[in-house]
């Protein structure tokens, strides 16, 4: 009878290497969960897996990783590492959280699979427990668990020996003051206070920076921290020293290298910092969030046009141009009258109004006197999130202004220095009609300027060809 893997491997060298070597063990587990997928290993693992492991011996008790999407953060730190500690401890009680329960659901799994997978009982004493294998939670036979919940649950008489927190935020949700708020005060109040023993205790912290006061920003005010801050691109010149099972080495990274290259070469993530936008990218690849200061928006990113030569419109306020601004104080009467004399000089096809407090009554008062032009916009998140959505497209061009207009020094004002300046009244609504644009909502027709502006924001990426954005939008425009 041929022998399964499994059974071939044991008390090899290989099993003694995933043994003592966590990133080896952790590309064992890459590939047991992911089968079809190539494992592209990089150096940079290899950095975490020891830090990580320090965490284990006791070396480190506190830890931040600045790390970019898709580069395996998650997988070496939520899943495969509570699998190597309760390894080597079955006794050990691990708190694992992120943003959202589901996704703190499908790590459990994944970490699950490995402690009941035959290849890992042949390396570990650890057995999992009958009585008690929920989603969120798995025990072992020592009666020690890897608990898994979501920022802001409730940890009552709930205890660990290590806190894993792996994206406490989404990357909207860092700029909504509120909620960076409630989840440093639910770090602060409820999470810290979870570990069994503040001296030994250890707490990881992986995620991109996304806000100079997100919750890496905030423990680091407070404590010193392990930091380990790995940029998609190098800003510098880097040098990291790895001790590890197999020898001690010295890596060093140039500046301008990729990261991780084989996965993300420097024209990949070229790609992605113009879909995203350089705000963006700064933070969550980058890791170097931008003060909320201004800088949200950049006054060079809008192409300007000539009233007289340029792609003007009666329907230009549809579109992703601004002939014209009205800013003024109204009362509601006032305001009702100066929606629908607007509406009516400019013969607008579409007029957005948010469905929110006197916007609600606004709306039904304006269809009711015949204006059927009103569309409802939903309410949303906050508006600095709602900007924030928006920027990659104003980045990409895909916004003008006129040359000249009364009113564009005081509106450029406002937007670039969103959200410290005084008022924000023009740039919500310029965001609530570029989500509006880019949701391609409404008629047929607006679906088809929406897929136009995908066309057009992938040719500039691909630096292909192509017509001048506003231009070739007046003709569907024209047939609302």
């Amino acid at each position: 009878m041929t022998k399964t893997t499994d059974e071939t491997y044991g008390g090899s060298k290989y099993q003694a290497l995933l043994r003592a070597d966590f990133a080896s063990f952790a590309q064992h587990c890459f590939r047991e969960l992911n089968p079809r997928t190539l494992f592209a290993s990089s150096w940079h693992h290899d950095i975490i897996a020891a830090k990580l492991d320090a965490v284990r011996e006791g070396r480190v008790r506190g830890l931040v990783i600045n790390e970019p999407p898709r580069h395996l953060k998650s997988h070496l730190a939520s899943v495969s590492f509570p699998a190597w500690r309760l390894g080597h401890d079955p006794s050990a009680q691990i708190l694992c959280v992120s943003y959202a329960q589901d996704l703190a659901d499908k790590l459990s799994r994944d970490c699950r699979q490995i402690v009941a997978s035959n290849w890992y009982r042949q390396l570990f004493a650890a057995r999992l427990s009958a009585q008690r294998q929920a989603m969120s939670e798995f025990e072992t036979r020592a009666q020690r668990c890897r608990l898994a919940t979501s920022v802001g649950g409730v940890l009552t008489g709930r205890g660990a020996d290590i806190i894993i927190i792996d994206d406490p935020l989404k990357p909207e949700e860092a700029l909504s003051q509120i909620q960076r708020q409630a989840a440093n005060d639910w770090f602060d109040h409820t999470l810290y206070s979870r570990l069994n023993d503040t001296r030994s205790g250890a707490i990881i912290l992986i995620m991109h920076r996304l806000h100079k006061d997100d919750l890496a920003g905030h423990v680091l005010t407070q404590e010193d921290w392990e930091v380990v801050r790995l940029p998609a691109i190098a800003g510098d010149n880097e040098t990291w020293t790895l001790d590890s099972e197999l020898g001690q080495y010295l890596l060093t990274r140039e500046h301008g290298e990729a990261l991780h290259p084989e996965r993300q070469p420097l024209a990949t993530l070229d790609h992605i910092r113009r879909t995203i936008g350089e705000y963006n990218f700064a933070g969550q690849y980058q890791h170097m969030p931008s003060p909320q200061g201004g800088g949200m928006v950049k006054a060079a990113w809008f192409p300007s046009y000539a009233a007289n030569g340029g792609p003007t419109s009666s329907t230009m306020s549809c579109r992703a141009g601004t002939p014209h601004v009205l800013r003024k104080r109204m009362e509601y009467p006032e305001l009702k009258r100066a929606v629908c004399e607007q509406a009516e000089a400019f013969n607008a096809s579409v007029v957005l109004i948010e469905d929110k407090a006197s916007g609600t009554q606004l709306i039904q008062e304006l269809v009711e006197y015949g204006l059927h032009a009103v569309t409802r916009y939903p309410p949303q998140s906050d508006k600095i999130m709602r900007m924030h959505a928006q920027t990659a497209m104003i980045e990409n061009g895909f916004v003008h202004l006129p040359k000249d207009a009364g009113w564009l020094a005081e509106y450029l004002h406002e937007l670039t220095v969103f959200p410290k300046g005084k008022h924000d009244d023009q740039i919500d609504s310029k965001a609530q009609m570029l989500d509006w644009f880019k949701r391609g909502s409404g008629p047929r027709s607006d679906a088809g300027i929406y897929q136009l502006y995908k066309e057009l924001a992938e040719q500039a990426r691909t630096q292909t060809p192509k017509p001048a954005p506003l231009s070739t939008l007046l003709p569907i425009l024209q047939r609302w």
